[in-house]
Formats: structure tokens, C-alpha cells, sequence
């Protein structure tokens, strides 16, 4: 940082000229290529980076790219239309042509203009904001924002540091995530082992733990099922916890009386059989409120001899096996078929033992979220960290013309 205010003093020390991308940048145009084509030709050996709209990349081979458009330098990919972004790609590459790219004859000055871009991605974004239902920004946007022009020793030395700042954060959010992963696995092993250990433990189908029950959607042309709603209605896009205490949609006291669904007691096992979530995961989650579910969400109501918390405990533990064991083959959407699901054996031990394996457990969880809680906090404040110093590095005195 010294090195760069000493550069600053003597190289802009009234401030630095400030230009439109434009007239500073070399503009790449991408490949007409379409969805079904880039699904066609993705071949992970492939020499060619293509990148689409959203989060979509591929790698695949040029000859196979109809009317490919290479960019062989080094750039910066504007990502125009559903996530805005800003991509930085120093290897062969192209993309849609809904997107652009910029270029320079100077390496520095393209990653310059990168880091600019990324400190000031939530003013396209904003900028996208209102064009429809899939984010979207006009070439206009990039073309006529202004950006400082500092003598590129100063840029140089500005992407110097932020290339390292860039690489240790890196470094250390992989590390962070890795130990919360680990928390987890820890977590998820010994649940397992306790309850394959519980005293008394009988291998006991899912569906003898109690009442299985499921649920609905209300008619979204109806707004007396959801205006002003304050009842739960569970969704697989809720169902990333292990309790859930509250959703994002809620419906009324009208869509139970008229509706056609049916209000859940508080202490009920969610599960999702039906989404695209299914590919990784099996959600389950304890639900302490009384609430309602949609058609992809089942839930347990348990009996008598079995406790709530231990239910939703146990289908936990084992959830990477229940979706190995029950995901159906084929299909557009991730399923799981119901009826193994109920077939499926879990160890179910007395009730008094139930109740010692929760105990067991929330101690532990207690435990290893005490560690594991400050990770993410830790991970979004190095972030922070280095989006505050970004920003300082990154902002100019404007030279008076």
C-alpha cells in the first residue's frame, strides 16, 4: 500500500482522468449458439470455454462450435442477462452473443478494468432492475459507464494487490469451508452411530413411525388463499434447515376452511419427494409450528411411542442412504419414490431411549455449532474485508479537465 500511495504522489497526485469503457476498450462479440447446441457439444475435454447466460459453462471442442467466434486474449465478460457479472478469462473462449466482452492491448488494463467492474457490479445490477422477469442490462450500460484512467504503473500495482488479496481470501474461505464441512460430516456420523448403537434399537420401517401425510397447493387465482396469509406453507425452496420454524409463502385461515388443505400439528417430519434438490440431497427438517405442506413436500405425524424430535433426528442420519435407496430413474424432476421410502428401516429404540439419543444429540449439535456457527460469519466478513479495500484502492480524485 505504501508502494502504490508513493506511485499516487508522483504519478496523479491532482487526480486521474476519468473515461467511458468505449472509448477506452476494445469490444469482443460472442457466438450464436443456442441451448440445445451447447448441451450437444459439452465435452469436458474440450479446449474452448463457452459461456452462457446465468451460471451455464461448458468446455468444448472448436470444430465443434458452429460459427465459432474465439476470443484468444485475454478479456473481461460482461455476464448481460440473468446473473450480471463480470467474468475475468484469460484462455481461449467464447460465448453467447446476448453478452459481450473487453479487451486491451495491455493485460493490466483489462484485469484494471475487471476489478473495476466487479466493485461497481451492484450498480448493473440495479441497472438491470425492471426489464422483465430475467434480470437483464443493455449494452449501453457497460459502454457509457465512466471508469478512472490511472497511469498503468499505478494500475499495475493496484491489480498486484488485489490479485493477492483476491488469492488469500480465496484460500482462506476454502479453508473456512472445508472446516464446516468437516463439523457437519462429524455431526452426521456420530448421529448415525448413536442410533445404530441405542439400546434397544429395533430396524423398524419409516412408516410405522406414524401417520404419513400430504399436501397441496391453493389456487394461486384465488388471493383469499394468500393475501395477508399467516400460516405456513412449506415448499422444497424452505426446506434448507434442519428445524424449520417459518416459510417464505403463507396462506389464510381461508384456504383451510375452502381450500382444500389441511392445517399440520406443531412437531411434524418434513421431507421433500419431488425436486431438482433431490440430485444432491434429501431435505428433512423438524417443523415445531403448526403449518402446511405442498404437493412435493411429505409430512410425519408420529404415534404414541415415538418422540417428534427423535423421528426427525433419526430420517435425518440416515437421509444420504434414503435417497440412494428410493431416487426414482428418469423423469424431468429429481424424485424419490414414497412407497421405499416407507419401507426403509431405521433403528427405533424405547421411548426413554429416544429421549436420551435426542438429549445426546442437541448437546452435541450444541457443540459443534458453537464452532461451526462463526464459519460462515467469519467466511461473509473477509469478504466484506476485501470489498472495503477494493473500494478504496478503486476510487480516484477526478482530475479537473
Amino acid at each position: 500500500m505504501s508502494r502504490l500511495s508513493e506511485l499516487i504522489n508522483e504519478l496523479c497526485p491532482d487526480g486521474v482522468e476519468y473515461k467511458k469503457i468505449k472509448d477506452m476498450y476494445q469490444r469482443l462479440k460472442g457466438t450464436p449458439i443456442t441451448a440445445a447446441k451447447m448441451k450437444e457439444i459439452s465435452n469436458d475435454a474440450g479446449d474452448i470455454r463457452v459461456f452462457a447466460g446465468g451460471k451455464t459453462v461448458i468446455n468444448a471442442f472448436e470444430e465443434d462450435i458452429p460459427k465459432a467466434n474465439i476470443t484468444r486474449v485475454p478479456a473481461v465478460l460482461v455476464q448481460s442477462r440473468g446473473v450480471i457479472d463480470a467474468v475475468y478469462y484469460d484462455k481461449p473462449f467464447t460465448f453467447k452473443n446476448e453478452m459481450w466482452a473487453y479487451t486491451s492491448d495491455d493485460i493490466i488494463k483489462v484485469k484494471f478494468l475487471y476489478y473495476v467492474l466487479k466493485n461497481n457490479i451492484e450498480h448493473f445490477r440495479e441497472a438491470a432492475s425492471g426489464m422483465g422477469s430475467l434480470p437483464q442490462i443493455s449494452l449501453k450500460v457497460t459502454e457509457e459507464f465512466r471508469v478512472p484512467v490511472p497511469p498503468l504503473e499505478v494500475q499495475r500495482e493496484i491489480v498486484r494487490i488485489l490479485d493477492s488479496f483476491t488469492l488469500l481470501t480465496a484460500e482462506l474461505t476454502a479453508e473456512l469451508t472445508a472446516e464446516l464441512t468437516a463439523r457437519q460430516q462429524q455431526y452426521k456420523y456420530y448421529s448415525k452411530y448413536l442410533l445404530c448403537h441405542a439400546e434397544g434399537a429395533v430396524d423398524t420401517p419409516i412408516e410405522e413411525l406414524g401417520k404419513w401425510q400430504g399436501g397441496k397447493t391453493p389456487s394461486m387465482a384465488n388471493p383469499d388463499y394468500w393475501n395477508n396469509g399467516s400460516i405456513p406453507w412449506i415448499s422444497s425452496k424452505d426446506m434448507k434447515v434442519a428445524v424449520l420454524e417459518d416459510t417464505q409463502d403463507h396462506i389464510t385461515n381461508e384456504a383451510i376452511s375452502n381450500g382444500g388443505m389441511k392445517l399440520l400439528p406443531a412437531g411434524v417430519t418434513a421431507i421433500v419427494t419431488r425436486s431438482g434438490i433431490l440430485k444432491h440431497t434429501f431435505p428433512v427438517a423438524y417443523v415445531p409450528v403448526p403449518c402446511t405442506i405442498n404437493q412435493d413436500i411429505k409430512a410425519l405425524i408420529v404415534k404414541e411411542d415415538v418422540d417428534s424430535r427423535f423421528a426427525a433426528l433419526a430420517i435425518q442420519a440416515f437421509s444420504d442412504d434414503i435417497r440412494v435407496a428410493t431416487k426414482k430413474q428418469g423423469g424431468t424432476v429429481d424424485s424419490l419414490e414414497f412407497g421405499k421410502i416407507l419401507s426403509f428401516k431405521i433403528p427405533v429404540p424405547p421411548l426413554d431411549e429416544q429421549l436420551r439419543v435426542v438429549q445426546t444429540l442437541d448437546r452435541f449439535d450444541s457443540i459443534c455449532n458453537d464452532i461451526a456457527s462463526g464459519i460462515p460469519a467469519e467466511i461473509e466478513a473477509r469478504q466484506k474485508q476485501y470489498e472495503y479495500y477494493r473500494d478504496k484502492l478503486l476510487t480516484f480524485k477526478e482530475k479537473e479537465a
